[in-house]
């Protein structure tokens, strides 16, 4: 049970101090120092949204073990506030905490579109899957105002590029026609994050994402329309979720996903103190517990960098996981798999463009 001063509706409950800063450096909210001298009580819970326009939106992705070449993210730093979520230490790039900042300052990439048509129109562009939130989400709460993920598809669908999107909120269902559109030609996957059955498991771990049940309604409309799902059961940690590994998998292949994949939680970076704060508020009871078993999965620490340790995790808790993940694909998903999404349509359609020239 939380305790009484926590911070309603986010997952993490303090600023970590910035790695790139100086000890001695200090920052400083004008706003809220105004409102303090006045007399006032500002909002320091609201979500702010700052534009931004960078030169490039897709990147080549070098890590061996995250199974995706390219990616690309609208926004930077998520309003969902994932408690465990890697991305949040990205945010200190840019100046911000992976803390509280990471989800109340939320970077908006105006010129996405704009720099995705520019990259597709490019001769020397070969067609590649391009992974949509491969760092945050890119439905979000914030696309809800800015739109940029419906209109990027809208641009893969204009130029027949295979486009896939990792989610856990239902508003992808707003595109549903645009999703069609690109399953009709095998240019689109979807993958769907869905961590707990439990209201009150997800509640805490993903406080402004979409319920479970929502998820797998998700799932169950986008395959009855003919698009590929794949269920990330990710991350599975030890005490909080690792039980539900099987009714998990029975649930999402009953709605209709075709496959399944999952990670063992690490707490890289920032994320370890964050973390740890936030469990000794949030499960008080188990806190310790929680974070041996973590520790006991990436050899007595809670984070493991090395490429292929680090998502599957070693010693005995570790492989009790993996073993039920195994167990559960050959129980619910033996006769099931995604398709390859489609590369040569882009290439006919550059083509043929390039004919009328």
């Amino acid at each position: 049970m939380f305790k009484k001063d926590v911070i309603k509706g986010r997952g993490a409950q303090l600023n970590t101090h910035n790695r790139f800063f100086a000890l001695s450096h200090e920052t400083r909210d004008d706003f809220l120092e105004f409102c303090e001298k006045e007399g006032e009580t500002a909002d320091k819970n609201k979500t702010l949204y700052l534009e931004t326009f960078p030169k490039t939106i897709v990147n080549k992705v070098t890590s061996p073990d995250v199974g995706m070449t390219y990616s690309m993210n609208a926004y930077q730093g998520c309003e969902h506030g994932c408690i465990y979520c890697y991305a949040r230490n990205s945010h200190e790039f840019w100046g911000y905490s992976a803390g509280l900042d990471f989800e109340r300052r939320i970077l908006v990439k105006k010129n996405t579109p704009e720099l995705l048509e520019a990259l597709l129109k490019k001769k020397s562009w070969k067609a590649n899957t391009i992974v949509m939130s491969g760092n945050t989400d890119c439905y979000q709460p914030a696309e809800k105002q800015f739109q940029i993920t419906r209109q990027c598809l809208e641009i893969f669908l204009k130029y027949k590029h295979p486009v896939s999107i990792i989610t856990k909120n239902a508003l992808i269902l707003r595109d549903l026609e645009l999703v069609k559109a690109l399953a009709s030609d095998n240019l689109i996957s979807v993958n769907v994050s869905i961590t707990s059955l439990s209201e009150k498991t997800r509640r805490i771990l993903e406080p402004r994402t979409a319920t479970s049940t929502k998820r797998l309604e998700t799932i169950k409309i986008l395959s009855d329309n003919g698009v590929p799902v794949n269920a990330m059961l990710a991350p599975i940690i030890p005490s909080i979720n690792s039980h539900e590994i099987l009714p998990l998998a029975e649930a999402v292949s009953n709605a209709g996903a075709l496959s399944m994949a999952h990670t063992i939680v690490r707490l890289n970076g920032a994320i370890g103190e964050i973390f740890t704060d936030w469990i000794k508020k949030a499960l008080p009871d188990r806190a310790d517990k929680v974070l041996h078993q973590i520790e006991n999965c990436h050899g007595g620490n809670l984070n493991d960098s090395r490429y292929g340790t680090r998502m599957r995790g070693e010693g005995n808790i570790a492989k009790q996981i993996n073993d039920l993940v195994r167990l559960a694909r050959l129980k619910y998903f033996k006769e099931k798999g995604m398709p390859r999404l489609n590369t040569m349509l882009h290439e006919e359609y550059k083509d043929g463009q390039l004919k009328l020239f």
